[in-house]
C-alpha cells in the first residue's frame, strides 16, 4: 500500500546558503567531456561549495567558459585556483572581484496576479528594470537582470504574490576594460 502526502504549503524562497565569503571564478576550458567533473572535484576536496555555475560555448567552438560562484574559506582560494589551472583541458582560471568585472544574474519569476494585483506587479517589475515576458489574466512571468543583491531584493518583493516557480541563471562575469576574462 502506498501513501501520498499532499501539502498546500508554498515553499519560501531564500537566498542560497553560503559557507563563508563568496568568490566568482572564470575558467576557460577545452570543450571536452569530463572537464566539469574534474573541476567540481577540486572544489569538493577543499570544502568549497559551488553556489552558481554557468557554462557556455565561446566564440571558438573548441572552448567553453565556466563562471563559477563559490563560497568557502578565503585562505584556500589561491590553492584552488592553482589546482584548477593545472587540470588537463583548463586553459586558465582566475578570480574576478566585483570592482574589476561586470557580474550579472538573470531570474525568471512566475507568480499569480489577478487583475487587482497586476498594476502593483508591473510597478515592481519596472522598479527593478525588468520585463514582463508572459502575461495572462491570472499570472505573470517577470524577467529581472542584475547583481545578486538586486535579484534577491526582487524575489523579496515578488514574494507578496503567490510565486509558482523561479529559474535563476547564476552569475556571468566579464572583466572590465581591455583585460581578458
Amino acid at each position: 500500500m502506498s501513501h501520498t502526502i499532499v501539502t498546500t504549503d508554498t515553499p519560501t524562497i531564500a537566498p542560497a546558503l553560503t559557507r563563508g565569503p563568496t568568490h566568482t571564478l572564470s575558467v576557460l576550458v577545452n570543450n571536452e567531456p569530463g572537464v566539469l567533473m574534474r573541476i567540481c572535484q577540486v572544489f569538493s576536496r577543499r570544502g568549497f561549495n559551488i553556489d552558481s555555475l554557468v557554462v557556455s560555448g565561446g566564440r571558438n567552438a573548441n572552448f567553453s567558459r565556466m563562471t563559477i560562484g563559490i563560497s568557502g574559506d578565503p585562505e584556500g582560494l589561491s590553492q584552488i585556483i592553482a589546482q584548477v589551472s593545472k587540470l588537463v583541458d583548463v586553459i586558465h582560471c582566475s578570480e574576478h572581484a566585483n570592482k574589476d568585472a561586470v557580474v550579472k544574474e538573470l531570474i525568471l519569476v512566475k507568480f499569480l496576479a489577478n487583475e487587482a494585483q497586476q498594476t502593483q506587479a508591473l510597478q515592481i517589475i519596472k522598479h527593478f528594470g525588468g520585463k514582463t515576458v508572459d502575461f495572462t489574466p491570472t499570472s505573470m512571468v517577470a524577467m529581472v537582470c542584475g547583481n545578486t543583491s538586486k535579484i534577491n531584493a526582487a524575489i523579496t518583493m515578488f514574494s507578496q504574490f503567490e510565486i509558482i516557480e523561479t529559474v535563476r541563471t547564476g552569475k556571468v562575469v566579464m572583466a572590465r576594460g581591455e583585460q581578458p576574462t
